[in-house]
């Protein structure tokens, strides 16, 4: 790990974190670690099938890089929990999102499940998980963080955040704190577009900042920026990640934040789009990044990391910025050499005895997540009738989840606990025949539970018609239950009863059937505040 024995090229290629699309080494891959020296990969689902397929991955990788000459290599991850989970295999253990945690009202669990999560990480040679995401929620409206926060106030954030940045880094995984300073009050995806906080300091300091704080006091190993335009600390229009006043002069300076900071993806549109990927690598470089994100394109990968070459070259960027850089990167890699190390890739993966007290924790999570937000006497459900779940299939991807592979839906597991339940599966945005023919079937039953999803910013407008249109029905129970962003009720304000579930994962349908049937309650505490109307109907 000394810097001296590294050639520009070596010194530019750690400065970089880069992703493939294969289940095995590539030629993408090959040609970034043997040409460029690369000193980090990070995994999407493209690269995921068995868990001791990416533990064999992982390894090889490793290999590969050591063959090259290089130093270990970050294998870095989206491993949010939740929606946001990039590794969904049954033999992982399906980790709460934040939004869940933040409903318990109890960081402890945080850190429970995320000293659970590093641990099955590293068995797969995952070394880096770029997690917790610290923004605060406040913003109904934001389509891109929603239930990837642990809600609107910013102590609570900042309280369940130290909790799994404590635990991530105790097991030896290093957390990443995100999107520094603060992506939650913005209704902008910055994948697609420029966003903006128009906030003063003094707020920013009391909210956005406050969690990033804790973080860095907690000694968080990396801090990642966000493709947001902060005006009250950079007067030029540009987004905090290409921002010297952001990076170095607010997180280094005034922060004192002596950790890495790297970059959130450089091909989302807010950099591509209005820098290009190769000026934005110089540029966050400029600005004090010390790694630098192209999660996808090769040509974006070659064109930015030729670019930060080409800048020293010219002397737009000095080789003591580059060295700076490394210097931590070096010194961050020593610290974390034992997690760096290529995994065991011949025991089977999860076979741990403490399986069943890990699945009990889950379980428990759950039932202390799940809001009930609203109940006109709807709840619970009467046993000797039948019931109607209308459940909404995630059918398109996006560039923060994905759906789940399997899929356990609230049908299924409320046939666990009553006798009579039917179930109709729709797109999350249903057409119009789908909602005519959702209607006509539940129009014979007396007892309909709508599942609602939203991924974005406010209820597919299909949905908020078919909700709409079930109330107009007579029937004794009509519930409602959000399976994502807990806003929905924003949208449908006169359903009778709701509850909020934060995520459609297995433990929270399993818990939510239980709730339905009367077996167990709701205990969980809404982490955000729905507008005015909705509160009062709740009410």
């Amino acid at each position: 790990m000394n810097i001296s024995k590294l050639t520009l090229d070596q010194k530019i290629g750690q400065m970089f974190i880069c992703g493939f699309h294969s289940l095995g080494l590539d030629d993408q891959i090959r040609k970034l670690i043997q040409d460029y020296h690369l000193g980090g990969v990070i995994y999407f689902r493209r690269n995921i099938d068995e868990p001791e397929q990416v533990a064999s991955l992982s390894a090889s990788l490793q290999k590969l890089a050591a063959d090259n000459g290089d130093l270990p290599l970050w294998i870095a991850i989206d491993q949010e929990g939740g929606m946001v989970a990039r590794i969904d295999h049954k033999k992982m253990s399906r980790i709460p999102g934040n939004m869940s945690l933040g409903a318990t009202d109890h960081p402890d669990y945080s850190y429970e499940v995320s000293r659970v999560s590093a641990e099955e990480l590293l068995q797969l040679g995952i070394n880096m998980n770029f997690a917790p995401c610290l923004d605060v929620n406040n913003n109904p409206q934001n389509p891109v963080i929603g239930v990837r926060s642990f809600g609107e106030n910013a102590d609570k954030v900042s309280e369940h955040g130290a909790a799994v940045i404590k635990a991530f880094q105790e097991k030896g995984v290093s957390a990443a704190a995100k999107h520094f300073p603060g992506h939650g009050d913005t209704s902008v995806d910055t994948h697609m577009g420029l966003a903006t906080v128009e906030h003063d300091i003094e707020r920013l300091q009391q909210v956005e900042l406050k969690p990033f704080i804790k973080a860095i006091q907690q000694e968080v190993d990396v801090i990642m920026t966000a493709h947001v335009i902060f005006p009250a600390i950079e007067p030029e229009p540009i987004p905090a990640t290409l921002s010297r006043s952001v990076l170095s002069g607010l997180l280094r300076e005034e922060l004192a934040y002596n950790g890495i900071i790297v970059t959130d993806c450089l091909e989302m549109h807010a950099i591509a789009k209005f820098f290009g990927v190769g000026e934005g690598a110089v540029k966050a470089i400029e600005a004090g990044a010390d790694l630098v994100l192209v999660s996808h394109t090769l040509s974006d990968q070659i064109e930015a990391i030729e670019a930060v070459k080409n800048a020293v070259q010219s002397g737009r960027i000095s080789e003591k910025t580059i060295d700076t850089a490394v210097e931590r990167i070096l010194k961050l890699k020593q610290k974390r050499v034992e997690s760096l190390k290529a995994p065991e890739t011949s025991q089977v993966f999860l076979e741990r005895h403490e399986k069943p007290v890990v699945d009990r924790l889950l379980k428990e999570i759950s039932l202390k997540s799940i809001t009930l937000v609203k109940d006109q006497g709807q709840l619970p459900l009467n046993a000797e009738e039948s019931v109607l779940v209308i459940w909404p299939e995630v059918r398109s991807l996006t560039q923060v989840d994905e759906p789940w592979t399997e899929v356990v839906t609230l049908g299924d597991t409320l046939s666990e606990h009553l006798s009579n339940v039917e179930e109709i599966r729709i797109s999350a945005e249903p057409n119009r025949e789908e909602i005519e023919k959702t209607l006509s079937a539940a129009a014979s039953f007396n007892q309909v539970v709508l599942v609602t999803y939203t991924a974005g910013s406010s209820l597919p407008e299909g949905q908020r018609i078919l909700a709409e249109r079930l109330m107009q029905q007579n029937r004794s129970k009509l519930v409602a239950a959000s399976t994502r962003n807990p806003y929905d009720l924003n949208d449908i304000p006169g359903i009778p009863a709701y509850l909020c579930c934060y995520e459609n994962t297995p433990y929270f349908m399993e818990a939510l059937a239980s709730i339905l049937a009367g077996q167990n309650r709701a205990e969980g505490k809404l982490p955000v505040s729905l507008n005015e109307s909705s509160a009062a109907a709740a009410n």
